[in-house]
């Protein structure tokens, strides 16, 4: 009796067990993987979306730390810095962007630079060969000491040559005048280069030129915002951007 309902309680369980598979059919497994092929191919735009969005913040976020500097230099010294300075025979020593570090945090690094040597000598190979984040946008495939802002220099510009501009000479308006421009990849300098490419590429780019953004490129204003430029912006409301004291009227951005 014992025997007999152990053998019926078996019969009876297996017949409620689940029977075994040995696995995915071959129409299954395509079926699942051309449900994944869509997954990925709905998510991958999305994600590519987000990632340029977040590299175009951080680059604005960048160039609003830079235009911070500027008015912190400018509220110190009266003046936003010269495009350089130089030694007693006229020569281009430090970039503006060497003179603004300690208003970026980076006052060790600034402390480190003999201001008495050019920029590329030896002395100075440490901080050659260290890179500052705020100079580097996401979206470039340059090397990390070098950057693509670059200063609005220039008698008429933002950032005379040797001399330090102070606001009250922008009569067109800091928000009228570009102070820094995010300039092509072929413009990139190493950051304590004394050399700025920025007023000739506002004059020249167009709509077949490269930029690191879908467009245009960014533009720090003297008055510290900054501005998405198109690449389709007329040659009147550039060169109007370009002066401090132009007179002139800038009817697009």
């Amino acid at each position: 009796m014992h025997a007999c309902s152990r053998s019926t309680w078996n019969t009876e369980f297996s017949k409620l067990r689940p029977g075994r598979r040995a696995g995915l059919t071959l129409v299954e497994l395509l079926v699942v993987l051309a449900i994944l092929a869509v997954l990925v191919a709905l998510f991958l735009p999305n994600v590519r979306q987000g990632r340029t969005a977040a590299r175009r913040t951080q680059c604005r976020n960048n160039l609003k730390q830079i235009g911070l500097a500027l008015h912190l230099y400018h509220d110190e010294y009266r003046s936003f810095p010269p495009a350089y300075t130089v030694d007693e025979t006229g020569q281009p020593l430090h970039s503006w962007r060497t003179l603004i570090l300690p208003f970026i945090d980076q006052q060790q690094l600034y402390d480190s630079i003999d201001l008495s040597k050019p920029w590329d000598d030896p002395a100075n190979a440490e901080a050659f060969q260290t890179a500052v984040p705020p100079y580097i946008c996401p979206s470039t495939t340059i090397d990390q000491f070098h950057t693509t802002y670059t200063g609005m220099v220039g008698p008429d510009a933002a950032l005379p040559l040797t001399d330090g501009r102070p606001i009250s000479e922008f009569t067109d308006g800091t928000s009228n005048t570009v102070i820094v421009i995010e300039a092509a990849e072929q413009d990139a300098v190493h950051w304590m280069n004394p050399q700025d490419a920025g007023v000739r590429f506002l004059l020249s780019f167009d709509e077949d030129s490269e930029f690191d953004h879908d467009g245009g490129t960014h533009a720090l204003l003297a008055d510290g915002s900054v501005q998405f430029l198109s690449a389709k912006m007329s040659n009147e409301t550039r060169q109007a951007l370009v002066t401090v004291a132009g007179g002139e009227t800038i009817d697009e951005r």
